[in-house]
């Protein structure tokens, strides 16, 4: 099932997730609903508070960015935790399904730690240097409430605010179903 991407302004994203109990929800059609909505926008990551569900789990498909040490990068996260966070930070220039056509650079460490469950709910320590670190990073940050936009300089964010205001509204073009936020 493809569901509809939930976009900047909306109150979950800003909304730290709560772990999944073991047996409570069906994480390996989740998942595969993940992958699939994340196929159909084009993203090569996406985190469950972006399809409305405050819960501590994403998906990652490095495949897209055609690099050879991402071929195989295709994973899912339950219950992740960054353990440390290494290395001299790099800038690159990021994007995200939620902040649809902005795209801005962001500074992010280098390597990273991270224990996190399967969807067999088998536990993992495994580390991740480079864009493989950058892809989980930014999925991370959606499970802690954290935007890409949030690590920009406030001037930067000011020169945003009209566009993410129209995002926020709808006002936007893309190619995949997004979820307006209800202004009450």
């Amino acid at each position: 099932m493809i569901y509809p991407i939930v976009v900047y302004g909306d109150p979950i994203l800003k909304k730290k997730a709560r772990n999944i109990e073991q047996g409570e929800l069906d994480v390996k059609q989740l998942s595969a609903d993940m992958f699939e909505t994340m196929e159909s926008a084009r993203g090569i990551g996406l985190a469950a508070p972006q399809i409305g569900k405050s819960i501590r789990m994403f998906v990652v498909d490095g495949r897209p960015l055609e690099e050879e040490e991402m071929e195989n990068f295709v994973k899912v996260f339950i219950n992740p935790q960054i353990i440390e966070e290494v290395g001299e930070e790099w800038p690159f220039e990021e994007g995200c399904l939620s902040i649809p056509n902005i795209r801005e650079e962001v500074s992010r460490n280098a390597k990273l730690k991270i224990n996190y469950f399967d969807v067999d709910w088998n536990e993992h320590t495994e580390e991740y240097d480079g864009m493989k670190a950058r892809i989980i990073q930014h999925e991370y940050d959606h499970i802690e409430g954290v935007l890409f936009t949030d690590h920009l300089t406030p001037f930067k964010r000011r020169m945003l605010k009209g566009k993410l205001q129209n995002i926020s509204k709808g006002k936007t073009k893309v190619d995949y179903r997004i979820a307006v936020p209800v202004i009450k």
